[in-house]
C-alpha cells in the first residue's frame, strides 16, 4: 500500500428478509454508516438480493490495527450492533473480519 494510506479493512456483513431490506438499508446508513465515514478513512457498503433475504456488508478502511481498535473502544474484531439490528437481521453476528491490505491494481475510489 502506499505510504499514508489504509493498512487494514474491517468487513461486516448481515443478513435480512428481503421484506425489510429497504427499510434496514435506510436505517443502517442513518445509524450505522454516516457514524462511521466521520472516523474511517474510507467506507463501502455492499447489498446483494436473493431469494428470501439480502446480505449487507460493509467495509472500512484504516490507517491501522490501532486506529480501528481507537474507534470500537476496544477489540477491533468485536461487533458493535446498532440499536435495532436485532429486530432486523436474521442472525446476529459474532465477528467481523479484519484484514490487512497488501496491494491494489486499478482500483479507484
Amino acid at each position: 500500500m502506499e505510504s499514508g494510506g489504509p493498512g487494514v479493512a474491517r468487513i461486516w456483513r448481515g443478513r435480512v428478509r428481503s421484506e425489510r431490506a429497504d427499510e434496514y438499508e435506510a436505517y443502517n446508513y442513518e445509524v450505522g454508516i454516516k457514524p462511521l465515514i466521520e472516523k474511517a478513512m474510507g467506507v463501502q457498503t455492499l447489498r446483494e438480493d436473493r431469494e428470501g433475504e439480502t446480505e449487507f456488508m460493509t467495509i472500512s478502511y484504516w490507517a491501522d490495527v490501532e486506529a480501528m481498535a481507537a474507534f470500537t473502544g476496544k477489540d477491533p474484531a468485536a461487533i458493535h450492533h446498532l440499536p435495532r439490528d436485532e429486530e432486523f437481521l436474521i442472525e446476529l453476528p459474532k465477528a467481523v473480519q479484519v484484514l490487512r491490505l497488501r496491494r491494489s491494481h486499478g482500483v479507484t475510489g
